[in-house]
């Protein structure tokens, strides 16, 4: 009968779980045993005649991802970073409607991240998921690339009546054929933006010293490689497009997709494949809806509780494989309940009979582990305030400054932003090649810096960043109004921005970074697309709170006599006042992170673990 099957010994605290051997004899520990076959025979190995395992390749198929990916990167960022002057140019829209249009495009891009990253790790798995997003992209840009080719797909040409330009809008039929190459990109763009980075991080064994590492490092890379395609593509691609060819400019990021596609499916006899473990939200849901039937139930010496219900070898009570065991927490002791096991709810074999009745407590933790995950998450959206006024005032202020480098040539007020990456980018590099290494023997630390740590001090650079920025913008203005010129260009270098932008290139290397390695690593194994995906909504929540707060403050102040802090004459505004308050907000949220990040226990593998604390009454089923 199951209720024999109970063992006698205690439950959690600060332990790990074990897992049970009800059946199996030669039962192999490995949590990759059956559930992490590849489609192919290769990098296996087998413990005994019943178990097989697949070792895992390590950088050898992340070399694949990686340049997948970098070369994905360059061919969508290369399409779309000069977007807005194509719809201007070519389709004659105005700046406001190509603006609004661009935005809600990259809105449904980061919202489809979500979607694309549920998709992956519920039903598809991240390589499929991958595979047909690439296409999708590259359906998306050979349409967008088509509208540059053939002229019949775009207005004609503005013609000059006078001193004034005619332009013909576009049609609806060119419109729509636009949308649709728009539709494809962002569709590919929410399936690999989710899965690029897990199935990156599939490929290292976790449950080791070394494996760990490498996942830190290959973070770190990917994001600095992704910084040298903004590079490449704020220089290179964007002078083809403005001063060669549209088409030409559009033609190479379309090849290069088909070079991704390439190489992504030249390492798919080596990647290390995770199945899809079924749908994480029923599983949510069902702990749920078992803690509330048992409330009644106590955690403690219960004589209707015969024991806590664990996972068995190879799937937790519903069916669904549990790839690394949860440390065990001593939070949220209220979702334990749907664990306990009471009469009539385990079969003969110890299986669970009632699913609605009872969850494993491996499906417990999943759920207690995003819920502490998410107040964190939350957090990460003011911190990307900073990011979001760099595209829009930021440039406001470069307009109005002295950009000439010599007698010849100014920088682009748009350019300024290149400080940023590359203070990121170097920064990077410094930190994967030389700070790591010296201050995990300092912190003691395999990673170096703890996730949190390092998303606290990213916090801390966004807030310095608009302090800095807020008093660079004050002296700014004070020359604005003493000995601005006709135009309103002040005699103040452009390279006075250039602190603010370190300290952001700062934020996104400790911050950013920070909340990819965070997610990454404490995510169920399941979740990790979608818990990669909330990167992305962090992104969209930044940009809809800043336009937010730009309405409000532009509303509310410049009234009885006061100047409008967002006026549309920058000289005239009190732009300063408005970095203070996101600096303000920023050191609200920085000491809300501190207060969500106090006492937080990172996961951990509970493989190589043999003793459970004494925490409950009831034993182990």
């Amino acid at each position: 009968m199951a209720r024999d099957k109970i063992k006698n010994s205690s439950f959690f605290s600060f332990c790990f779980i074990r897992k049970l051997k009800l059946a199996n004899p030669n039962y192999d520990q490995s949590p990759s045993s059956e559930a992490l076959l590849p489609p192919n025979g290769d990098h296996l190995h087998r413990s005994d005649s019943s178990t097989v395992v697949q070792s895992k390749p390590g950088w050898k198929a992340v070399i694949y991802i990686l340049g997948n990916e970098s070369i994905e990167k360059m061919a969508s960022y290369g399409l779309t970073i000069n977007f807005m002057v194509y719809l201007v140019r070519e389709y004659h829209m105005e700046q406001v409607p190509a603006a609004n249009m661009i935005n809600n495009w990259a809105s449904s891009c980061f919202l489809l991240t979500v979607i694309g990253g549920s998709i992956a790790d519920i039903y598809l798995g991240k390589f499929l998921t991958i595979a047909l997003a690439s296409f999708a992209t590259l359906l998306g840009m050979l349409t967008v690339t088509l509208t540059a080719f053939v002229p019949q797909l775009r207005p004609p040409p503005c013609t000059l009546n006078g001193q004034q330009q005619q332009c013909i809008s576009s049609t609806k039929t060119q419109l729509g054929f636009l949308i649709v190459g728009l539709c494809g990109l962002g569709l590919g763009t929410g399936g690999i933006r989710p899965c690029s980075i897990p199935f990156g991080v599939d490929q290292f064994d976790s449950a080791t010293v070394e494996g760990r590492k490498s996942v830190t490092r290959f973070l770190n890379l990917y994001y600095a490689i992704s910084c040298m395609v903004i590079l490449i593509n704020q220089s290179l691609v964007m002078y083809i497009q403005d001063s060669v060819s549209w088409a030409l400019g559009f033609a190479i990021p379309t090849l290069l997709m088909s070079c991704a596609i390439l190489l992504f499916f030249g390492g798919s006899k080596i990647y290390f494949y995770v199945k899809p473990e079924g749908s994480t939200f029923s599983s949510f849901a069902q702990v749920l809806v078992a803690a509330y039937k048992k409330r009644h139930l106590k955690l403690h010496n219960d004589d209707r509780v015969h024991g806590v219900f664990s996972d068995d070898d190879s799937s937790n009570g519903n069916g669904r494989r549990v790839l690394n065991k949860l440390h065990l927490s001593t939070e949220f002791s209220f979702l334990k309940k749907a664990a306990l096991v009471v009469d009539n709810e385990l079969k003969d074999d110890g299986s669970c009979a009632t699913p609605s009745r009872l969850c494993s407590i491996q499906q417990v933790e999943e759920v207690i582990r995003v819920m502490k995950i998410l107040p964190v998450s939350v957090s990460g959206v003011i911190s990307l305030l900073a990011l979001a006024q760099e595209p829009t005032f930021v440039v406001s202020q470069a307009m109005k400054m002295d950009r000439q480098i010599g007698p010849n040539f100014a920088i682009p007020a748009g350019s300024v932003k290149m400080m940023s990456i590359m203070t990121l980018f170097i920064s990077l590099t410094l930190y994967d090649r030389v700070l790591q290494r010296a201050l995990t023997k300092f912190t003691k630390c395999e990673d170096g810096i703890p996730p949190l740590r390092r998303i606290g001090i990213g916090y801390f650079f966004s807030a310095m960043c608009m302090v800095v920025a807020g008093l660079v913008e004050q002296q700014r203005r004070a020359l604005a109004t003493s000995q601005a010129s006709s135009n309103g260009v002040v005699a103040m270098s452009v390279f006075w921005l250039f602190p603010q932008e370190m300290l952001l290139g700062l934020c996104e290397m400790f911050g950013v970074v920070g909340l990819l390695e965070f997610y990454n690593k404490e995510f169920p194994e399941t979740m990790k697309s979608i818990g990669n995906s909330l990167l992305y909504l962090c992104l969209a929540g930044a940009s809809c709170l800043s336009s937010v707060t730009v309405s409000i403050v532009h509303g509310v102040t410049g009234k009885h006599g006061r100047p409008n802090w967002l006026d549309n004459d920058i000289n005239a505004g009190r732009l300063d006042y408005f970095y203070f308050l996101i600096a303000g907000l920023g050191v609200v949220n920085f000491f809300y992170f501190l207060f969500c990040a106090q006492g937080y226990a990172y996961k951990a593998s509970a493989e190589t673990v043999e003793s459970l604390d004494e925490s409950l009454g009831h034993p182990l089923v």
